[in-house]
């Protein structure tokens, strides 16, 4: 985790190069905890879906986080083992807020017939520990939703400390956030 004072968008390259060579986290699903979150979109078909909100990683609003990825980048579609540099503001201000940057890396691609998404897991140094699945996912009763699926803990020391009055509800605000942001974009794109 690196910490500045102002926006470091100009220098996300930079940053992103450096993060490309870190190590993921190491951590065992079976001693994280498990979060699931979803959203419904409707009962718009899977097939009809802009999927570009999640392989272009525009899951977060911008007010709580900017990113820059290696496919970008690099100029080509997401893949296995690509990295993504967060930028995460707190508070979720983009102008008046510390900038925490971190890393992630896609850890696998979901292109199934009723589910599509990515998942990614945290690199040394992250405020958690863990690996998170993004998806939108056609239900047995011909719905859509997107879902945050996610196994976590503190990554380091400090998130430990204020992990019960501050990361633990703070996460749940991003991710609260994230559902509604996609749902938003779906709702604009018909």
């Amino acid at each position: 985790m690196q910490l500045y004072l102002t926006d470091q968008q100009v220098n996300f390259d930079k940053h992103l190069q450096k993060f490309i060579a870190f190590p993921v986290m190491p951590y065992s699903r079976q001693r994280l905890r498990e979060q699931v979150t979803a959203i419904g979109l409707g009962t718009r078909s899977i097939k009809d879906v802009n999927t570009d909100i999640l392989f272009r990683y525009r899951i977060f609003p911008e007010y709580i986080m900017s990113c820059r990825t290696q496919w970008d980048m690099e100029g080509r579609s997401m893949q296995t083992g690509d990295t993504i540099l967060q930028q995460v503001y707190i508070p979720p201000i983009k102008g008046i807020s510390l900038k925490l940057i971190f890393g992630v890396r896609i850890h696998s691609i979901i292109r199934e017939a009723t589910r599509t998404g990515f998942s990614y897991e945290t690199l040394h140094g992250h405020a958690e520990r863990g690996i998170s699945t993004f998806t939108f996912e056609q239900t047995d009763k011909e719905q859509l939703i997107f879902k945050i699926h996610t196994f976590s803990e503190p990554g380091n020391q400090l998130t430990k400390l204020v992990a019960p009055v501050f990361a633990l509800p703070y996460q749940a605000y991003c991710t609260r956030e994230a559902l509604k942001n996609v749902q938003r974009q779906l709702y604009i794109a018909i």
